[in-house]
């Protein structure tokens, strides 16, 4: 299974289609996608990443460096941030709720930080990954990309 619900290469999801597959939640994406462009304004592509296991997610890349990718999900979307140590450190010491405790718990530690894959289901895990966002960036070493942009 995918952490996306697009995951053939050679299908490229139309707007309509990840808007019907995210369904009740919509309200929440396009929240989120607005909160992004407001606060960081990023240059934003949707591109198959990763693979089949990962599908088409929607990147959004602010000073050379991935912000987010959002992934549409079947009645919901997954958001994937890359965080440093240091920024996790500060996450596990402030009151997040279970989605993004449970996202880091998963997360394999890497050179460029624990990839984390936080499920977004109602109104308080969006609130919590735009704190997540918000912590990213002012991190003084912000975790990087692991490949190139394309």
């Amino acid at each position: 299974m995918s952490i996306g619900y697009f995951s053939d290469k050679k299908q490229e999801p139309s707007v309509a289609e990840i808007q019907m597959i995210i369904g009740d939640l919509l309200p929440l994406w396009e929240d989120l996608i607005q909160s992004i462009h407001e606060e960081f304004a990023p240059i934003g592509d949707l591109k198959f990443v990763y693979g089949k296991n990962y599908g088409w997610g929607w990147r959004f890349w602010t000073k050379g460096r991935l912000l987010a990718i959002l992934y549409p999900a079947e009645g919901r979307f997954v958001v994937q941030i890359i965080l440093s140590q240091t920024a996790i450190d500060s996450v596990l010491s402030m009151d997040f709720g279970k989605n993004v405790r449970q996202a880091i718990h998963k997360a394999t530690p890497y050179k460029e930080g624990r990839w984390l894959f936080v499920p977004v289901e109602c109104k308080e895990d969006l609130l919590e990954v735009k704190r997540l966002l918000d912590i990213k960036v002012k991190q003084n070493k912000p975790a990087s990309f692991a490949g190139s942009k394309d």
